[in-house]
């Protein structure tokens, strides 16, 4: 007998999921700060590798790493690599909230690029979404903010290769399993950042070499992140995602909190704002979505 879901574990999940991303996205800023971006990653992903394969391994065997559209299941994975790397440079010179907030706008990219990519109708609402949540994007980075504006770029280009992420995540779980898709993120990540990190070694080397407490931090990291993932895909087990899409924001919520009581870091009047538009702007993405 197929077991029930229940929506209070769900929300519960997903409460837990954002924490650990606002904790994952603080430390990631601390890190960057003092070490080589690609190394930062290089260690995150390869725990996020280790983690996945432990887990899933005993049970699944070889299905871990079966696709039918592998091409796509490798561009997925490297959309989110590259995402990874705008994400830890926006980081270094931005507050992790308005960074988070920023990144926030996702959906809204999701529901506009859906049309024209996979054949779906933006309705009146969705537009109204949109203009939502470019207006809260500007509220937040807007000039006098003291927001740099090369993070912001770097923020927005992370929006970007997320909803290219998603959007190919809505194509490929037609044909694959999720097990897979995780599996060939991380091994993406992974690779490719051990890739860089061996490549800069040779040709410039890689800045300081961090000494065991950040090797520790960097670990922390990777596992925060992929803990995080495997929470958050099991809650969609427990509840649909119009249940669940109201309490991802959580997510700036956290990053605001640990942002002010780490870096001292807090947002302005307007700058909070921003983040309720982008907020109210991925809900209304969520309710179309629902509908």
């Amino acid at each position: 007998m197929e077991r029930k879901g229940s929506p209070l574990r769900g929300v519960a999940l997903v409460v837990g999921a954002t924490l650990l991303f606002a904790m994952a996205d603080t430390l990631g800023k601390h890190l960057a700060a003092l070490y080589a971006i690609p190394l930062i990653l290089a260690a995150r992903y390869a725990v996020n590798l280790a983690i996945v394969t432990a887990v899933m391994w005993p049970r699944h065997r070889t299905a871990l790493w079966q696709t039918r559209r592998t091409g796509l299941v490798v561009l997925r994975g490297l959309c989110l690599a590259l995402a990874s790397i705008l994400m830890l440079l926006a980081m270094r010179v931005m507050p992790v909230a308005e960074t988070v907030a920023i990144i926030y706008i996702t959906p809204v990219l999701v529901m506009l690029a859906s049309g024209p990519l996979l054949g779906e109708r933006v309705s009146v609402w969705g537009w109204i979404g949109a203009a939502l949540g470019f207006a809260g994007v500007l509220l937040v980075a807007r000039p006098g903010s003291g927001l740099d504006p090369l993070g912001v770029a770097l923020a927005l280009g992370n929006a970007v290769l997320a909803s290219g992420y998603h959007l190919l995540t809505r194509v490929l779980a037609r044909t694959e399993t999720t097990m897979a898709l995780m599996f060939y993120t991380a091994l993406a990540g992974a690779g490719v950042f051990l890739a860089l990190v061996v490549g800069l070694a040779a040709l410039w080397g890689v800045g300081p070499v961090p000494g065991l407490q950040d090797i520790g931090l960097m670990v922390g990291l990777g596992a925060l992140a992929t803990v995080g993932h495997l929470m958050f895909t099991s809650a969609y087990r427990e509840a649909p995602a119009a249940t669940l899409a109201p309490v991802n924001y959580l997510h700036i919520a956290f990053a605001t909190v640990l942002g002010w009581l780490v870096f001292a870091q807090i947002p302005d009047a307007l700058g909070f704002a921003g983040m309720g538009a982008i907020a109210a702007a991925g809900l209304l993405a969520a309710w179309r979505a629902s509908r």
